[in-house]
């Protein structure tokens, strides 16, 4: 099963994709994770992706191309995987179809994920996320045991540059200027299926085995 997972920052997509590789037994390939390492370590293409992500704009993307094609190379996405967040604009899409065609395999689907503005603005700008280990939090939803502190690593919390409110709606803009052609794209091949975000935690596996039913 190769699965995309699709929908504006905020909307739980990243939640969503790992409860998929949860129960499906598949690896999870979140671009945002990987392109936050290289940006921690320092790396040459993590200082490049860093400029954009401050902005609040999407990476570039040869740079983003590049991470992926390398992970699907990898021996453990042999039998399906889960793209979180990729592709986000069309070269990027048309880019995937080229990596894919090389592999021999092809997307079974695209789930998006749909959530309010207002839901997504009150999830970002009240999250907190530990920059050591990566654990998120959410003062409202997911708060650590000890304000500002990780529960994992004992690391002090921090707010993303993106997360903040003025980044945010710029986020959202981006988002339906290039992402949106991407929806089009996939619903006329008939691989679109669309999910909630507004969805309690455990409502979310039942809603997803049902949505992806047919392909097990």
């Amino acid at each position: 099963m190769r699965i995309v997972v699709l929908g504006p920052p905020g909307s739980g997509k990243g939640t969503r994709a790992k409860i998929i590789g949860e129960v499906y037994k598949l690896p999870v390939i979140a671009t945002g994770d990987m392109l936050r390492e290289a940006v921690a370590n320092g790396t040459e293409m993590g200082k490049l992706a860093d400029i954009y992500m401050k902005r609040g704009e999407l990476v570039k993307d040869d740079i983003v191309i590049g991470i992926v094609k390398e992970r699907l190379k990898r021996p453990d996405v042999k039998d399906g995987f889960v793209l979180d967040g990729f592709p986000r604009n069309l070269p990027q899409a048309q880019a995937l179809d080229t990596i894919l065609k090389e592999i021999g395999v092809e997307i079974d689907a695209v789930l998006n994920v749909i959530a309010s503005a207002d839901t997504i603005v009150g999830r970002l700008s009240l999250r907190s996320i530990c920059p050591t280990c990566g654990a998120i939090y959410h003062i409202k939803d997911k708060p650590p045991k000890k304000l500002g502190i990780c529960d994992v690593c004992g690391e002090t919390l921090i707010q993303r540059e993106d997360d903040k409110n003025e980044i945010i709606n710029h986020r959202l803009k981006v988002y339906e200027e290039q992402t949106y052609p991407i929806l089009e794209r996939y619903d006329k091949m008939g691989k679109t299926r669309e999910i909630s975000g507004e969805l309690g935690f455990d409502e979310i596996k039942d809603e997803i085995k049902r949505v992806l039913n047919d392909l097990t």
